[in-house]
């Protein structure tokens, strides 16, 4: 009677255990290739998950969005004494004429100090009106002055005389060697020249990203395009404001892989490089046939990708990589990772089937332990 009791103890222990190991999930970093694909669009989901060839590459390359207005290129150097809004402006005057519109009896010359260009670049002038003085030279100036006073008094002989005033500086602002409003001078009438007066950049150059805000427009440059590129080493001009900032843009790492959020270390990245800057395939965990990029893609991308036409706003998509292939490798080398994407890497499914057998094998050790109570320990 009692071995009876204790062979059904021992049938419905283990009986319990063989249920509930099988009714349990065993633990994973996320869904497997094969789960991810039920998803598909194929499968009635929504998303296209496409394998990444030469073609793939080619459709989703894009460069880095980096560039200035044209208005800002084409801006000519302003010169060393061009003036500027809030210069001062001094004007000596000299009429052929004992009683002139300036001059009193016997004196030689007139002189008009203190004439501030407002800030719309005008001075006043009495007899001549209204002026135009701020892009101009002094030279020019004169030249204006003169032409307007003649139609007043015979050949007037004018000098103008130029003190620069706070109106020609910029404003420097982020992570910049220094901070502040600074002058435009004859040695920092370029971008480069003024954050060299700035004391550069303070984050890594192949990261700092250059805001120029110009009135109601604004462009922004990697740093190190302005030594590649001359063009983009603009002139600058007064009340243009620079921002120094890092590259903001990251992408998530997730699954087999890791879980991560990177910043990107330059301007270009590709799949490659983002797996190596995670510790790249685990080899006892990752699925080297599934790795997947993650990517909400603009209609005009996934149209040309999917070779289609009607697909309009937002696609999500998920880019195969197989690096089994020698191809694989290089096409990760080539696809570029844009900002906000997620690397998602796959468990190897000898993964899952080492945990089932773990878990199966502490079960049995489990239900050993059980067995051997039911038997008082015999």
């Amino acid at each position: 009677m009692q071995l009876a009791y204790r062979m059904i103890l021992k049938q419905a222990l283990l009986g319990f255990l063989v249920f509930t190991v099988a009714g349990c999930a065993l633990p994973r970093s996320g869904p497997n290739k094969s789960e991810i694909y039920s998803g598909s669009v194929e499968k009635q989901g929504d998303v296209y998950i496409v394998d990444v060839n030469p073609a793939v590459v080619a459709a989703t390359q894009r460069a880095p969005e980096s560039g200035f207005p044209e208005a800002f290129i084409r801006a000519g150097r302003v010169g060393p004494d061009t003036i500027q809004p809030g210069d001062s402006i001094s004007l000596t005057i000299y009429e052929n004429v004992d009683d002139g519109l300036f001059s009193s009896q016997g004196a030689a010359a007139s002189n008009l100090a203190g004439l501030q260009v407002d800030g719309t670049g005008f001075i006043y002038i009495p007899y001549a009106g209204r002026i135009k003085a701020a892009g101009n030279s002094p030279e020019r100036l004169r030249q204006i002055v003169t032409e307007k006073l003649a139609m007043q008094t015979p050949d007037p002989q004018v000098i103008v005389m130029r003190s620069p005033g706070p109106g020609g500086t910029i404003t420097i602002s982020g992570n910049a060697g220094a901070q502040g409003v600074f002058p435009i001078e004859a040695s920092t009438r370029t971008l480069s020249g003024m954050l060299a007066s700035a004391g550069g950049v303070g984050a890594d150059p192949k990261v700092a990203r250059i805001t120029v805000v110009r009135g109601t427009r604004k462009g922004a440059i990697w740093y190190q395009d302005l030594f590649t590129t001359p063009s983009l080493d603009i002139a600058l001009r007064a009340g243009d404001q620079i921002f120094v900032e890092t590259d903001p843009r990251t992408f998530t790492a997730a699954g087999a892989t890791g879980n991560s959020l990177v910043p990107f270390p330059e301007a270009e990245l590709s799949a490659m490089e983002a797996l190596l800057l995670t510790g790249g395939l685990q080899s006892n965990l990752s699925d080297p046939t599934g790795v997947f990029v993650l990517r909400d893609e603009p209609a005009e991308i996934a149209n040309r990708v999917l070779g289609r036409t009607d697909l309009t706003g937002t696609q999500r998509m998920a880019y195969v990589l197989n690096l089994t292939e020698p191809a694989g490798i290089f096409e990760a080398r080539d696809f570029q990772i844009r900002d906000g994407d997620t690397i998602y890497v796959t468990e190897a499914p000898f993964v899952q089937w080492s945990k089932s057998i773990a878990a199966v094998t502490g079960t049995l050790g489990v239900a050993n332990t059980f067995n051997s109570a039911a038997n008082g320990g015999t």
